[in-house]
């Protein structure tokens, strides 16, 4: 799978044991390891997912018109009365307010709350009604934690087993991530944190979510969900710039070639579907089914790898010029970033190379989409992973300090004998002088391999 073209993998908690994990993680850390990768690891937490208890017969009939009570009180489901999850869901909702059950497959319609423990709805939209179903709530303001007991146990696993991302589900306000990216600073550890976008709030509240998060998911099965499904390639492409500007990755996810799940070929809107996220400019698309339980893993990577390439080589918008802010601390850095980019263009460099130990330039750099790879060399073995989700960016360990001219020889050097780079080739060199003047990239240089 990784060498069909995996960058990051996906750890699903939703889904599977801590040991499940481990021994993945510990197989990627391997593959890393043989084939000198650094294929990065997001854990996705599974977040306040709420879900109805189980039911009589595996299955039970919603008619519609008919009512039907949902109860915080656990018990096996029947036609009268079903357990829900969620605690605090009898004084959150309010009469009128829509429960979609099953990834909106079924509908109903809050009649009466008594406030405590019980919510009386009426089927709009019936149907069988299984065992664990997902709810999901469009109208309703919920007052459950962004992150549960689950969540945090998970969490600390994965800071224990050093991921470089951590996804947090149903995030509704910047605070959310704030509070996690806390427990991360608390633990000591460096892990990024990826915001996933599945609720109208989190839509109402993205400019502080981008703000506050270091990459963003368009989860695109919820919020299709939650948000009329008209809205969401609207949002997706919203949402993608928005996250290019703050020069934050973003991933566009869910249902990307669905139907390889089951066959060994996508279908035509499936192909468009990734061409188009590819065209909006997003940093990865991600396969969830496809890859976790479906019949052809490899096969659906190598088709996703192949569509991204041909857009890649044929209609890719490169170079997205940005409107700098002058009042930024970043100012000077980040307007080298950009000029380095467009020097690359002018040039048709085939390389921009550069230094980083916090990632900072990595991550400019790559919000600009050069056609021109950039290669990233550090000193921070835990930013190789990180990486590995930015669009364009291969990266390198390199520990030496030396002076400026020095260090953009050897670094060039690599390359070359990495055969990444050829005599002839024009590369766009960036740097902090002096050299040991770490995060403030001051300085371009054009290169000509010799």
């Amino acid at each position: 799978m990784i060498k069909a073209g995996v960058n990051v993998c996906r750890l699903n908690f939703s889904h599977g044991s801590q040991e499940d994990h481990k021994k993945v993680i510990a197989i990627i850390r391997e593959i890393n390891h043989q084939y000198k990768l650094h294929v990065g690891i997001l854990a996705d937490l599974q977040g306040p997912k709420i879900r109805i208890g189980m039911v009589q017969d595996g299955g039970i009939k919603l008619v519609n018109g008919t009512q039907i009570t949902l109860t915080t009180t656990e018990m096996v489901g029947n036609n009268e009365q079903i357990y829900i999850t969620y605690t605090n869901f009898p004084k959150d909702v309010r009469a009128g307010e829509v429960i979609l059950l099953d990834d909106g497959k079924l509908q109903m319609r809050v009649v009466d709350t008594n406030n405590k423990d019980k919510v009386i709805c009426e089927v709009v939209h019936g149907g069988i009604l299984t065992s664990r179903k997902g709810v999901n709530l469009p109208n309703t303001k919920v007052s459950i934690p962004s992150l549960t007991e689950d969540d945090l146990d998970n969490l600390a696993f994965a800071l224990e087993n050093d991921v470089e991302w951590i996804g947090l589900s149903f995030v509704r306000t910047g605070e959310d991530i704030i509070d996690l990216k806390r427990i991360i600073n608390r633990s000591g550890k460096t892990a990024r944190v990826i915001a996933k976008i599945e609720k109208p709030e989190a839509i109402e509240n993205i400019d502080a979510i981008i703000a506050a998060t270091d990459g963003v998911m368009v989860a695109r099965g919820d919020l299709g969900v939650e948000m009329p499904m008209e809205m969401v390639p609207v949002l997706q492409k919203m949402i993608v710039k928005k996250c290019l500007a703050a020069s934050k990755p973003v991933i566009v996810a869910t249902q990307m070639l669905e139907s390889m799940i089951t066959t060994p070929r996508p279908t035509r809107a499936e192909v468009n579907d990734v061409a188009n996220s590819v065209l909006d400019g997003a940093d990865a698309v991600m396969l969830s089914g496809e890859t976790s339980v479906g019949e052809f893993p490899v096969i659906v990577i190598e088709t996703m790898s192949k569509i991204i390439k041909n857009i890649e080589e044929t209609a890719y918008p490169y170079h997205t010029p940005k409107k700098l802010d002058a009042t930024s601390p970043r100012f000077i850095s980040n307007a080298v970033c950009g000029s380095a980019v467009h020097l690359s263009t002018q040039t048709q460099a085939m390389g921009i190379v550069s230094m980083t130990s916090s990632g900072y330039t990595a991550f400019e750099i790559s919000s600009h989409r050069p056609k021109a790879v950039t290669y990233i060399f550090t000193n921070n073995v835990e930013l190789l992973g990180t990486l590995s989700l930015l669009w364009g960016v291969r990266s390198f360990y390199y520990d030496k300090i030396d002076s400026t001219d020095k260090t953009i020889s050897d670094v060039n050097r690599i390359l070359k004998e990495e055969k990444l780079i050829m005599p002839g080739d024009v590369v766009i060199n960036t740097a902090a002088m002096p050299i040991e003047k770490k995060g403030k990239t001051n300085m371009i240089r054009v290169t000509i391999v010799e």
